[in-house]
């Protein structure tokens, strides 16, 4: 990937229903060429696929993230734990990460019960776990000027 790419792939996550037209303006190329460099970077794996951001409402639930620290991080450990988070639809996002902890993933509940059960039956059985901390998210910042949550800053 050049500048020219990495700068394609920056714009489009801020919107990935940008037209082509406006996609090669930015970037300094013609439509064509910018098409071609977009269908690369889909055929490579580096663009895996486009998606609606949705805006979190109360009734969606409580938003959790969850920091793991496992007993032993060997290749052995952190491969039985990511395939048991692969059999949890529960589970949304599982993130390797350096230093402490060794993971965090995140999880939507219904409510505080809700995540108690998930907690219960699901992490607490993870395997490889030594400690699980849990944060309940108060409400999403927007990334987008201008976009702010309803009630927000009065």
């Amino acid at each position: 990937m050049d500048a020219i790419d990495r700068n394609i792939v920056r714009l489009l996550r801020l919107n990935g229903r940008m037209p082509n037209r406006e996609l090669a303006a930015a970037v300094g190329l013609s439509p064509s060429a910018c098409l071609r460099r977009v269908g690369n970077l889909e055929a490579s794996g580096v663009i895996r696929g486009y998606t609606a951001i949705v805006a979190p409402t109360e009734r969606d639930g409580l938003i959790v993230i969850i920091r793991i620290t496992l007993e032993r991080q060997t290749e052995a450990y952190l491969n039985r734990f990511e395939e048991a988070v692969r059999q949890h639809p529960e589970i949304e996002e599982c993130f390797l990460m350096t230093g402490d902890p060794d993971y965090i993933l995140r999880i939507t509940a219904a409510d505080a019960a809700a995540y108690e059960e998930i907690h219960k039956t699901i992490l607490s059985r993870l395997p490889g776990v030594e400690r699980i901390h849990s944060s309940i998210a108060v409400r999403s910042v927007p990334k987008h000027a201008g976009v702010r949550p309803k009630g927000a800053y009065r």
